[in-house]
């Protein structure tokens, strides 16, 4: 079953995929608010518990639930973070795969998420697809936004979800089909973003966190452009300034893993609000007919 254009009495539903709790934080999260306010249906799907996560913020250095039980520490950090941006969210079920570091790298852990074939990967994703029947889903690009195994492999699932969920022959038993409209990838790591927050910081007399990532982005240049170009263009940008504050808290609600005193929180929302009040998304796939660039993630369907 294919989506149609929605009417003003119809909600319209989006569905983010995420590796880990906490990404859905980092990575379009005053996207999400700002739908959610309009009365738009948004849930996260999250692939793996994040239990092989350590804590990343100092002041939970001694915490007793995560140092005992991670998993269960964050699905409550996830709990708080859903509340607060307005969202719906589902767990997959999936292990994390850890982030293997060390020369040669260590193989990843049995049964672990990005070890997984394609097809069971993707199967509760496909399941949840055909049950919540998003109009878009939001997913990262093919290095995972950065390069982490589960990242990688949430964007595998993703995209064969909306390939195959609409498909009756595909994954048989799982549902009634259904074909969402448009695919877009999440562009948090816009190096325009960060080239304008940056000199911005800079113009403020204010140090900026920024400057060694422009740097390596910088040197990948060898035509000496201001800030190398994705490998995905960026189609469409959604203002959601009025939802920074959210976003802020969002990733504060994930305690073990976001330091309330770094990098994320570098930018206040008044300087981003005048800066960069967008979040930026790059469509991949519609199959609806829409004009770039966009400035809605739901262009074509309304």
């Amino acid at each position: 079953m294919a989506a149609e254009k929605v009417h003003a009495s119809t909600s319209l539903r989006l569905l983010a995929v995420h590796a880990h709790p906490d990404d859905e934080s980092s990575k379009g999260a005053a996207m999400m608010a700002g739908y959610a306010a309009q009365g738009v249906e948004v849930l996260v799907a999250t692939c793996t518990g994040g239990e092989r996560g350590g804590i990343q913020n100092p002041a939970m250095a001694s915490n007793a639930h995560a140092a005992r039980d991670m998993g269960g520490a964050r699905r409550h950090e996830m709990a708080a973070a859903a509340a607060i941006l307005g969202v719906e969210q589902r767990w997959l079920g999936f292990q994390d795969s850890g982030l293997p570091e060390g020369n040669p790298l260590p193989a990843l852990p049995a049964g672990c998420f990005a070890t997984l074939p394609l097809e069971i990967a993707a199967a509760p994703l496909v399941r949840l697809v055909r049950r919540f029947r998003p109009h878009v889903i939001v997913a990262y690009d093919e290095n995972g936004g950065y390069p982490h195994p589960d990242h990688i492999m949430a964007h595998k699932v993703a995209v064969e979800a909306f390939r195959a969920a609409g498909d009756a022959a595909c994954y048989e038993g799982l549902g009634e089909p259904w074909e969402p409209s448009k695919l877009y990838y999440d562009l948090a790591f816009n190096p325009q973003r960060f080239r304008a927050l940056h000199f911005a910081l800079e113009e403020a007399g204010i140090a900026s966190p920024y400057a060694e990532r422009l740097a390596a982005w910088l040197e990948s240049d060898s035509e000496g452009h201001t800030s190398p170009a994705g490998s995905h263009p960026a189609t469409t940008q959604v203002d959601c300034g009025d939802f920074i504050e959210q976003r802020e808290a969002a990733l504060r609600a994930h305690a073990t893993q976001v330091d309330p005193d770094g990098f994320f929180f570098a930018v206040s929302p008044a300087m981003q609000r005048k800066v960069w009040p967008w979040e930026d998304f790059s469509l991949i796939e519609s199959r609806i007919p829409t004009t770039l660039p966009e400035n809605d993630l739901f262009a074509g369907l309304r």
